[in-house]
């Protein structure tokens, strides 16, 4: 099992106070060095002198005190409980692949088009993503149906992106929230705790009917469940529809889409080929399945500490001079 250190909190920061005393002893110290007597002796031989009162090195019988003051300061660091924020790998997670299957998605400018593109990459990620992960597939159009709620069955989950087919309209919202109800068809892990889930939605167009991007991006948040966001196509795209005259215009709504992912805590991505898709659902891959503890690491400020009086009692023994 895999970890990875994330940031460092504090469990007791009440006791950060205690700097306030290390301060004062530091401040004393100055003012004890500043207040000592200079004593003025009289030499005839000025060599005697340079070799009792060796020149040029005042500075450094500070250095004790300066390495004592960074123990204190480690102490007081242990004292407020520091625990270390760490991500943890899992065997078991839950991703739910949105897939926009509006008309737009019909555009060439992905060969063969945008749609076929996305069931490729669609395919290739679950030839990836491990055994004991669960998948589910929604499609999303002018209203969002689960195809295959979580599930190890990757046959079923294939046998559902093979049969998306396009409709009319655009509901982000509503894909969003019909992926939040698949995850909670998810039983937790065996220990009770949750199972780590995320969402990846694929979509090239703006919300048109439906719930609104921001309530489905509150609803997420508030499950705990980030939504990656791949924007899909180019500037350039267009389809023809029946009973339209021409070529219609589809461009990419990415910031839409952005503000989906980061206001959710998940990573939006910009996909203009298929390549680029199947590299994307590579990188997501790896980032489910994590659940973040908190370990206390006391100790390190502990450790830490002692070092730094052990360092402050050889300075203080090599270089503290002492006139007898």
């Amino acid at each position: 099992m895999t970890t990875a250190l994330l940031a460092l909190t504090w469990g007791a920061p009440d006791r950060w106070w205690l700097l306030i005393l290390v301060a004062g002893l530091i401040a004393g110290y100055v003012a004890t060095q500043l207040a000592r007597p200079k004593v003025t002796a009289r030499f005839t031989n000025l060599d005697l002198l340079e070799s009792v009162v060796p020149t040029g090195r005042d500075w450094k019988r500070h250095i004790g005190a300066g390495l004592f003051a960074l123990a204190l300061v480690s102490m007081v660091a242990a004292l407020a409980h520091p625990q270390a924020r760490r991500k943890i790998a899992t065997n078991r997670g839950t991703v739910v692949l949105a897939i926009d299957t509006s008309l737009s998605m019909a555009a060439t400018d992905v060969s063969p088009n945008r749609l076929d593109a996305a069931k490729e990459a669609a395919h290739a990620f679950l030839d990836a993503v491990p055994e004991k992960f669960n998948v589910g597939i929604v499609a999303f159009h002018g209203a969002a149906s689960v195809l295959v709620e979580p599930t190890q069955d990757r046959d079923a989950a294939a046998r559902a992106v093979d049969g998306l087919q396009l409709g009319e309209s655009t509901a982000i919202g509503e894909g969003i929230f019909a992926s939040l109800e698949a995850i909670k068809t998810v039983p937790p892990a065996p220990d009770k705790s949750p199972v780590p889930a995320r969402i990846v939605l694929m979509s090239d167009g703006a919300t048109q009917t439906g719930r609104s991007n921001d309530q489905a991006v509150a609803a997420a948040r508030a499950a705990h469940v980030p939504i990656d966001t791949i924007a899909f196509g180019t500037d350039h795209g267009t389809v023809t529809i029946p009973g339209y005259e021409g070529s219609i215009p589809v461009d990419v709504d990415r910031s839409a889409l952005a503000k989906i992912a980061h206001g959710s805590g998940g990573n939006a991505y910009t996909a203009a080929s298929e390549a680029e898709i199947h590299d994307i659902y590579k990188k997501i891959g790896t980032s489910v399945g994590y659940r973040v503890h908190k370990v206390g690491v006391d100790g390190w400020f502990v450790a830490a500490a002692f070092v730094f009086a052990i360092l402050a009692a050889a300075a203080n023994l090599r270089w503290q001079e002492r006139m007898l």
